[in-house]
């Protein structure tokens, strides 16, 4: 028997042209594997870039300070030891000590035991033993007369944009020689240099001085 030459050409052109679509699909296949492998980092690589929480500088007794507008000192925050933190740029504070100022009226101290600030510099955590400490100051032209003030609680945030002081903890108040507990906290304004407090409150209170007046 004779084979056609003919029909064996046109019998694997046909084979050839069913077959070419899983061809391409194999060839895309493998063309795309490669790509993905070749552009895939060595997963040591993807470690390290990963920002682990831990530090990249410690400074002893460190200081950050922050201007108004019109370049006086708007705060600045102290501790005896300041670690920073490279993935989100937050700062732990030991001993932090925060002075807040507002013109013709007394600095303000708020400090604690531990401290933790944010990444954006817009909230510093005070954390165990915390207190806000306004001192006396007598009457002036544009100001009246201010008795001492402290302010004591487990914990206190600072919101340094808004220039507030506030927590939800218990607070006792010592302002001159009268003496108030708070169960629910309360809001120190630094513009106003006022402290509210929240929940039941109960204490004393006492007549001021004259000459405080």
């Amino acid at each position: 028997m004779q084979l056609n030459p003919q029909r064996i050409k046109v019998s694997i052109g046909r084979t050839l042209l069913r077959l070419m679509p899983l061809i391409l699909m194999g060839a895309l296949t493998l063309t795309t594997f490669w790509l993905v492998q070749k552009n895939t980092p060595p997963e040591s690589s993807m470690l390290e870039r990963v920002r682990l929480h831990e530090p990249d500088y410690i400074i002893k007794d460190g200081t950050l300070s922050a201007l108004n507008e019109q370049g006086n000192t708007k705060y600045r925050i102290l501790g005896n030891k300041v670690t920073h933190y490279d993935d989100d740029a937050s700062i732990d504070i030991d001993a932090p000590r925060m002075r807040l100022f507002q013109p013709d009226k007394p600095p303000v101290t708020v400090k604690s035991d531990t401290g933790h600030l944010d990444g954006d510099l817009t909230t510093l955590e005070l954390i165990d033993n915390a207190s806000i400490f306004r001192p006396a100051q007598a009457a002036t032209a544009t100001e009246p007369a201010t008795l001492r003030m402290l302010a004591s609680s487990s914990y206190y945030k600072v919101l340094i944009n808004d220039d507030i002081v506030e927590t939800d903890r218990p607070i006792r108040l010592e302002q001159g020689m009268s003496i108030m507990h708070s169960s629910d906290g309360g809001t120190f304004n630094n513009i106003q240099q006022s402290m509210t407090l929240s929940g039941q409150v109960k204490g004393r209170i006492e007549r001021a001085p004259r000459s405080s007046q």
